[in-house]
């Protein structure tokens, strides 16, 4: 092997391993169930990403919540924040809507799977 392909592949491997991007987010644990979390840990016009449970919690307006599943339409990426009113995918840039899911910026085209969300007290409940 040639000292430059060496030294590339290298680079490549470790660009992946920074971005997430090596197995989609496949390291992180399954969903298993509903996940709870308090409504105050959601803030009005972001929302938050939710590791263990794959989900994505936003609330567009005050008092209305919306779940959508973390895991990127593009590459199966996991969505790593939701920044100034956007769910944001650092793999790749796309970006999505915190009202619908709806793919804003590319390289995806297909919304973020909607997840059911209710709302008891000031507890929320996601489904996975």
């Amino acid at each position: 092997m040639s000292r430059r392909a060496f030294v590339g592949g290298a680079c490549a491997v470790g660009c992946l391993a920074v971005t997430g991007c090596a197995g989609g987010g496949e390291s992180e644990p399954e969903p298993s169930g509903p996940v709870e979390l308090p409504a105050a840990d959601v803030p009005v016009g972001g929302g938050v990403v939710l590791r263990p449970g794959r989900v994505v919690v936003t609330q567009p307006e005050p008092g209305v919540f919306h779940a959508f599943s973390a895991v990127c339409t593009h590459q199966n990426c996991l969505v790593s924040a939701v920044n100034q009113g956007r769910i944001v995918c650092r793999c790749h840039g796309s970006q999505f809507a915190i009202e619908d899911g709806a793919a804003l910026v590319g390289p995806a085209q297909e919304p973020l799977a909607p997840r059911p969300v209710t709302v008891a007290g000031d507890t929320l409940t996601v489904g996975t």
